[in-house]
């Protein structure tokens, strides 16, 4: 037992470091896992005896959930709202052509049955969040035209159609029941959607309304609702993954106490999940079988990265008038691993009978994918003019949090303050403020304990950053010329009694603004509710 401790350890510590280190590798961090995987597996260094496929799927599968939920949790819906038509249509539909497209290819170049070429298609269809998400904020990829959000969203949502479609696939190979194909879509489909969301307001309403969740059980309580939801989900033949999905990203966008606990709590478990499945697969892993399929496997990667994902983005988002540079960077973008890897798994569990070796074309697929796609993502980004210089990335999480623990605020002194003709050790300051400067006409003065303060003066106070609470929002948007408040004053904009405009950020100038205040085009205006 303590050897299987230490041995877990090294394994973390590993994968850690392999974290730190990946920008200098000049590759994802995720395949560094699967190659420590490698490293410890049955043709590695270590040569662990592993090849249990079935404790591997519950494994993975687990770990599966909370990437899910995740995915959801972390999505900030004002953002992903203006694409999510678009991202929906990429994560069903879209999903449903890939794995068609690349069933008939395969049908037709590697000349495997019908039935064995939708599975692989069925299993391949959905792109990654893990390696999306990972990828976008390892580089710091900031895109145009909310492409990133796009992104986010339709890899957080597709693995339920994936997963409906393997379902079907492993039942065509004779592994399981067909059934009402139709009947299980609808379903599935149906089933997890109100699973979700009833999970997700009885979780909101347990947290926001009673006593029920004392302070330091919310992330035990998420952790027991998440699984329950998933579930109470399998049990109604809903799609599992589709629930804790809705779940999170319901839960994620609403008001709850402690949201700023929950976040960086399973942004860790998320990333041991995440740690766990590409470690596993490379453990699974026999790399002398991989001569054998490299060749069908670089055939399917072709198949779905230059035919099958364009033909789904561009028959999905050209319509919406989507530019052309923008679709050939999100079928770029699509990228294979986690998920496709775990439903391979779960296929070889099923026992299905398949005549080439599934779980190593997928391991190799989403090798390439991730290696090859994931690694010249940026560079795409750049070649097609997508990225965005003046955006953040990480403002389309829902853990973005300004950098800043302070916040500078201008005091104007008049004539007759009571700071007038004092010195700055005299006065009382507002609790965990300190006077930074003073500007006086032309000049600036560093301040010191004897600056005397003279009427006319603005002193620059360094204060604490305040953190909303969970009643309580701060938001920041940008004004373009085509938004309502453009060139219009602030007492004309007729806000809702709860709503306040807190601030506006002109260039390098906060305003404070009142009700004659005129919003321009390029501010951003802050407001509280």
């Amino acid at each position: 037992m303590t050897f299987v401790i230490i041995l877990v350890s090294a394994v973390i510590f590993l994968c850690i470091l392999a974290n730190k280190f990946s920008n200098k590798f000049g590759m994802p961090t995720l395949i560094l896992f699967m190659f420590i995987g490698m490293l410890f597996g049955s043709d590695g260094v270590v040569k662990i005896p592993f090849d249990n496929y079935k404790a591997a799927e519950e494994i993975c599968s687990i770990a599966l959930i909370f990437i899910m939920f995740y995915g959801g949790f972390n999505t900030k819906w004002k953002l992903a709202k203006p694409v999510a038509v678009k991202a929906v249509l990429l994560s069903t539909v879209g999903v449903a052509i890939t794995a068609v497209v690349t069933a008939i290819l395969c049908r037709v170049f590697l000349r495997f049955s019908m039935a064995e070429c939708f599975l692989i298609g069925a299993v391949l269809s959905s792109t990654d969040a893990a390696s999306v998400f990972s990828i976008l904020r390892q580089k710091k990829l900031n895109l145009k035209d909310g492409t990133a959000s796009l992104l986010e969203m339709e890899s957080g949502s597709n693995d339920p159609m994936s997963y409906m479609l393997t379902i079907i696939g492993i039942g065509l190979v004779g592994a399981g029941e067909t059934g009402n194909i139709a009947w299980n879509i609808f379903s599935q489909l149906a089933f997890g959607s109100l699973v979700g969301i009833a999970f997700a307001a009885l979780s909101i309403l347990l947290l926001t309304r009673t006593r029920l969740v004392t302070d330091g059980l919310d992330t035990i309580f998420m952790i027991a609702a998440v699984l329950f939801c998933y579930a109470v989900s399998d049990i109604v033949g809903g799609n599992q993954y589709l629930s804790v999905y809705f779940m999170g990203i319901i839960i994620g966008n609403s008001k709850i106490k402690n949201k700023n606990i929950l976040i960086p709590f399973f942004d860790g478990v998320t990333s041991l999940a995440q740690i766990l499945i590409f470690f596993l697969l490379g453990l699974l892993s026999f790399p002398h079988r991989m001569p054998g399929i490299m060749l069908p496997a670089l055939a399917i990667v072709i198949f779905l990265t230059l035919i099958a994902r364009p033909i789904a983005v561009f028959a999905l988002l050209l319509p919406f008038k989507s530019s052309v540079k923008q679709c050939l960077l999100v079928s770029w973008a699509g990228l294979r691993g986690a998920a496709s890897s775990v439903f391979a798994i779960m296929v070889i569990s099923s026992g299905a009978n398949i005549s080439y070796d599934l779980f190593h074309i997928v391991f190799m697929v989403s090798l390439f994918s991730v290696a090859i796609q994931g690694t010249l993502l940026p560079a795409a980004a750049k070649k097609l003019d997508m990225v965005d210089e003046s955006a953040d990335v990480r403002k389309t999480f829902n853990d973005y949090q300004d950098e800043a623990a302070i916040t500078l605020m201008r005091m104007f002194i008049p004539e007759g303050h009571n700071w007038e003709n004092k010195m700055v050790r005299d006065v009382t300051m507002p609790t965990g403020s300190l006077a930074l400067m003073i500007k006086r006409d032309k000049e600036t003065i560093i301040t010191r304990g004897d600056t005397v303060i003279h009427a006319g003066d603005n002193v620059i106070l360094s204060v604490p950053a305040y953190q909303p609470n969970a009643n309580e929002q701060l938001e920041e948007t940008h004004i373009d010329k085509t938004h309502p408040w453009c060139n219009r004053t602030i007492a004309e904009l007729n806000l809702p009694p709860d709503e306040l405009i807190a601030m506006i950020i002109r260039g390098d100038e906060n305003i404070i603004p009142d009700g004659k205040t005129v919003i321009h085009e390029n501010d951003v205006v802050v407001t509280y509710k």
